[in-house]
């Protein structure tokens, strides 16, 4: 071969590394990537940055749930509670999956399933899961217990995570009780502080 042909084989492969980086830059240009709030998975030897940290939801009222699980449709509950399937199970003695199993949760102590193997977060705390531990926790998990394996975003709305709860009340061989409405002040007198 000679010197010409040699330029021509150089030039194509400098002409195509060239196409290729201006391919590149116009794509990272048009497709601009959002770095995620917390990785999905943790490796191994990979050192997490500090900025993701998963930032605590804001405060919301809790309901009156003596009030609001008396009258929550369990089966809309139960609907809502299609999304959680996807990685737990609510059936009795069913199977851990990527969570849990979830039968008779309201009530159990956190983090004290049999064979799962929960995160640190998670294990940090063993209290009972209550109807406001789990209405906060359902909102924002990561918010709730940073550092959870759970990977779910949570239910934005009050009225979902009402009727799962009593969906999920529901699953047990003895629901948990319901408590009493909370009592609110006679006309006329100032509310207790």
């Amino acid at each position: 071969m000679d010197s010409y042909e040699w330029n021509k084989i150089a030039g194509a492969v400098l002409g195509t590394l060239i196409f290729a980086l201006v391919v590149r830059f116009a794509a990272e240009a048009v497709f601009e990537v959002q770095k995620p709030a917390k990785e999905a998975y943790h490796v191994v030897g990979v050192v997490a940055s500090a900025s993701t940290s998963a930032t605590a939801p804001a405060e919301e009222t809790l309901p009156d749930f003596g009030t609001v699980l008396a009258s929550a449709d369990v089966t809309a509950g139960k609907t809502v509670a299609g999304k959680c399937e996807q990685c737990h199970d609510i059936s009795k003695g069913g199977p851990n999956k990527i969570g849990p199993e979830l039968w008779d949760i309201v009530g159990r102590p956190r983090a004290t399933e049999p064979g799962f193997s929960y995160s640190s977060a998670m294990m940090s705390d063993h209290s009972p899961w209550t109807y406001a531990s789990l209405f906060k926790y359902l909102k924002s998990p990561q918010g709730v217990v940073p550092g959870t394996k759970m990977s779910f975003a949570g239910l934005s709305s009050a009225n979902e995570r009402i009727n799962l709860l009593a969906y999920l009340r529901s699953a047990a061989d003895s629901p948990a009780p319901i408590p009493a409405p909370v009592k609110s002040p006679p006309e006329g007198t100032p509310a207790a502080k």
